[in-house]
């Protein structure tokens, strides 16, 4: 069996070929860079998502060589259009899931947040869809259907009005335990009387496409940080990985039960397979490799692969509050900024890159005490992916201030491969879940260097740093 699995994301579309023992057979990347905004406005042209999809998918078809057996799609999850259900034409830009312009939505709804979080096991923030749902029926038009961007991508490849459970659980319009779209939700958001996608599982065949070839099943749809988790192994109830993309995103393995979280973190679904549902709990923080590209635009880096060059041996006292698109779990506070303190004339560009690595580090440290508050027990370890892994600085800060050892994925594909694990299980009855993503060994494992007491006085020192970024409201 071959499956051609496709990762379309916030900075870039991904495609695979990928046999059924997870050797990757083919990859094709299209680039796609986000319009920031000013007032907090993250948008991307719709049109250019479908065409990388599209340009993405038959490049790697073509280099693969092989027929294939089906198509598996990982999408955004929060991003949102708004798109005519006839035509399949876009009425609206995507909007993206770091869009913030939907806060006054939320903070109007504040007092049913208690009730929103009971319901859906997420915190009433914009990052979710439906606030940015509402904003583009507020802000934009009235018209067609308003989706997340894979309900749209599957209609144009095979003509399926569906989405996947794990992102309908993104939405802030799905009862956790039900899965299933909520009318007291609905009402809340004013979208009551909009026409939603069907919920599928992850295994469930939605449809055919002649897109990339001859025809072939739709199928293996499923959020991109959950895709990932699949592809991970983090298939018990307390594993965990990390994903260092646009953002960061930490995910625990909860099982079969929907526990609420304790400290601010969201609790969604992780994927429909086999008939049963299972659930994690996640923490974001917003810029990670986008933080990076934010250095890059300003000159500190050529690019991501400079990084380790750059960065000082230590900050020399530098902090760095990375929150150049707001802070998410547990502060979730769109109005705070970003902050580099301790500076003095003796801070060159080597600190500024240092400190910047070390305060996504800090943030991912955060959620990871949290988890271990929400599981009950701390973490043993924690695996991650992403472009980022490859800086050797960011890994062993990640390790030195969660103190954890820091596991890396093998591959830079996992959200792809996690997409295709799904696609393998539709195809084949008889495989579960620990045979579709198989087993892997590291490439490489960060122990921690520092000891504990230097960790919790560095992470002491950035937490009130932290404070000190967060908006008027939420620091009264």
């Amino acid at each position: 069996m071959h499956v051609l699995a496709i990762d379309q994301g916030t900075s870039g579309t991904k495609a695979i070929v990928v046999d059924a023992g997870g050797a990757v057979l083919a990859i094709a990347e299209e680039a796609l860079r986000p319009r920031y905004l000013a007032g907090g406005g993250v948008e991307q042209d719709p049109r250019a998502l479908l065409d990388s999809v599209l340009t993405a998918g038959r490049r790697a078809a073509a280099a693969a060589g092989v027929p294939l057996d089906a198509v598996a799609l990982a999408n955004q999850g929060e991003t949102v259009l708004a798109w005519d259900p006839v035509t399949g034409e876009p009425f609206t830009p995507a909007i993206v899931w770091q869009d913030r312009r939907a806060e006054p939505l939320c903070a109007a709804r504040a007092e049913q947040a208690g009730r929103v979080a009971a319901l859906t096991g997420l915190v009433l923030d914009p990052y979710f869809s439906a606030p940015k749902m509402r904003w583009i029926r507020e802000e934009l038009t009235t018209e067609g259907v308003v989706t997340t961007t894979d309900t749209w991508l599957v209609h144009r490849l095979c003509g399926a009005f569906v989405t996947d459970a794990a992102t309908a659980s993104r939405s802030l319009l799905l009862g956790l335990e039900d899965a299933r779209w909520n009318g007291e939700l609905l009402e809340l958001f004013g979208l009551g009387s909009e026409r939603l996608p069907e919920i599928v599982a992850g295994d469930a065949v939605v449809g055919t496409t002649t897109a990339f070839g001859p025809e072939v099943p739709v199928t293996g749809l499923i959020v991109d940080q959950q895709a990932a988790l699949l592809a991970e192994g983090c298939l018990e109830a307390g594993t965990a990985k990390c994903t260092y993309g646009t953002g960061a995103f930490l995910l625990a393995q909860l099982g079969t039960s929907p526990a609420r979280s304790a400290s601010g973190l969201a609790t969604s679904i992780a994927w429909r397979l086999r008939g049963e549902t299972r659930y994690c709990v996640d923490g974001q923080v917003y810029t990670a490799a986008s933080a990076v590209r934010w250095l890059a635009d300003l000159g500190l880096v050529s690019g991501a692969d400079q990084l380790d060059a750059v960065a000082a041996p230590s900050g020399d006292g530098v902090l760095c509050v990375p929150a150049l698109a707001g802070l998410a779990a547990p502060w979730w506070d769109a109005g705070a900024t970003a902050s580099f303190t301790g500076m003095t004339l003796s801070t060159g560009r080597g600190h500024l890159v240092r400190a910047l690595l070390e305060g996504i580090a800090a943030q991912v440290a955060a959620l990871t005490a949290l988890v271990g508050a929400d599981l009950g027990a701390p973490l043993s370890r924690l695996r991650v992916d992403g472009g980022l892994t490859r800086s050797r600085v960011l890994m062993q800060a990640q390790a030195d201030l969660a103190q954890l050892p820091v596991e890396v994925y093998p591959s830079p594909h996992a959200t792809p491969l996690g997409a295709a694990a799904c696609a393998l299980m539709a195809l084949d009855p008889a495989l579960d879940a620990a045979a579709a993503v198989g087993g892997w060994r590291p490439s490489a494992v960060y122990e921690p260097a520092w000891p504990p007491d230097r960790a919790a006085a560095y992470l002491e020192r950035w937490q009130a740093a932290a404070r000190t970024t967060l908006s008027s409201k939420e620091k009264s």
